[in-house]
């Protein structure tokens, strides 16, 4: 197949919002957070990161036609992904198709394809889609548990208000987990009115469901007087709001032909974008490697020997002697490169030459002049202690001389590196 130009996803992301704009159905795709995972994938292994997450959520759209929730496991070994999407069960199929499918297009926003991100959930009010690199199917609470509150507050009588929701918590985390893990309701007393739904994902069992909804409605007591407030769990979800904002009937949404079109439409164009996004991150990540796998046979035996020389001094020792090139280790400007003020390990002070090129078709000469010229000890001559030319650019150790002659040296003895 053809790979998408980076220039063509951001358009294939803007149709299928364009597309799902003009849907006049409500899958509640209001985005409750998104939460990353702080870890990410080794760079040789993001190409097989990338495939399995692919594989795990390209799974996820027919188990959630056919059921409304999905488990998929994508890859093997270390690169092992784990699946999981539910839809609210208020939710007809049709909503519930169009809130996942926009879900795994946003989710992407962890970067899984770009640096093999190991983690990421998203919660709508509609839906909730995860992936990740352990098996996390029956996990009921985590680290990563927030609760997220609204932005306005309740006009009313605050005090009754705040009765209203702990009552509502209470009886909807009662209430769910004898009722399959689901359960709506409302508190209308004294002229004020709470709605809310209580949600614990299928493969949460009935007493994790329990700890899980219990433990979102001691945390969402901290929401009021804000008009709305959500509990979001690793196993469970909890929402209230002044506003009745669920369906709490079986009949189905009456929908025309030409509105069924633009749904179907929508989901095909996400289902498209993120084959797309997934095209491009691939063909991105093997350029990469492959880049890397030619700069490594170019080089050749010479990294062996540059490696096994007492000229060689690491990249990263060079790095941490110069405070990671700070402005103020700076010594001078030169055409060929700046020169740094370093400190070794040992103590010994050293000048640090950065080069400003770093090409294959000069370092076997380059690193034979190194050899000729540290090995000349001449009053005229700043001594070459060595170099570093494996790490992202090519470094020259030189002694120190703490006078205005070192720039000389430097800068006008060997203009040529």
């Amino acid at each position: 197949m053809s790979l998408p130009s980076p220039a063509s996803v951001p358009l294939v992301v803007f149709s299928v919002l364009f597309f799902a704009a003009l849907c006049l159905c409500d899958p509640r795709a209001n985005e409750a957070a998104l939460i990353c995972s702080n870890r990410t994938t080794p760079l040789p292994d993001r190409r097989a990161f990338a495939s399995s997450v692919a594989e795990a959520m390209d799974a996820v759209s027919p188990q959630i036609n056919a059921r409304q929730y999905a488990s998929a496991v994508g890859g093997a070994g270390n690169n092992t992904v784990y699946a999981f999407a539910e839809c609210m069960e208020d939710l007809d199929r049709i909503d519930c198709d169009l809130c996942v499918a926009r879900a795994k297009v946003q989710i992407l926003r962890c970067l899984p394809f770009q640096w093999g991100t190991r983690g990421g959930r998203l919660f709508y009010d509609g839906c909730y889609l995860r992936y990740d690199d352990y098996n996390f199917f029956n996990e009921s609470l985590s680290p990563q548990d927030t609760t997220v509150c609204g932005t306005g507050d309740f006009g009313g009588n605050q005090a009754m208000f705040m009765n209203n929701v702990v009552e509502l918590g209470r009886n909807l985390s009662l209430q769910a987990p004898i009722n399959g893990g689901f359960s709506v309701g409302s508190v209308i007393r004294g002229n004020v009115s709470v709605y809310g739904l209580a949600q614990c994902w299928k493969l949460v069992n009935g007493s994790e469901c329990q700890n899980c909804l219990n433990n979102t409605a001691v945390r969402i007591d901290s929401c009021p007087p804000k008009e709305e407030g959500r509990g979001l769990n690793a196993g469970c979800y909890f929402m209230y709001s002044t506003e009745k904002f669920y369906y709490n009937s079986t009949e189905p949404f009456r929908r025309d032909e030409g509105e069924r079109r633009l749904i179907i439409l929508a989901a095909v164009s996400s289902t498209l974008a993120l084959l797309l996004i997934i095209a491009l991150a691939a063909f991105l990540i093997r350029r990469k490697l492959v880049r890397k796998t030619r700069e490594k046979k170019q080089l050749g035996l010479l990294v062996d020997v540059v490696n096994n020389s007492k000229r060689n001094f690491s990249y990263e020792l060079l790095e941490k002697a110069t405070s990671y090139f700070h402005q103020s280790s700076k010594l001078g400007q030169g055409g060929s490169g700046s020169v740094y003020k370093g400190i070794l390990p040992d103590g010994k002070p050293v000048a640090i030459k950065r080069l400003v090129f770093n090409t294959t078709q000069w370092v076997d000469h380059f690193f034979n002049e190194v050899n000729l010229i540290s090995d000349i000890d001449h009053k005229n001559l700043v001594k070459l202690l060595g170099c570093s030319i494996t790490g992202p650019e090519s470094l020259l150790v030189y002694e120190y001389i703490p006078n205005l002659s070192l720039h000389d040296h430097l800068f006008g003895l060997w203009p040529h590196l």
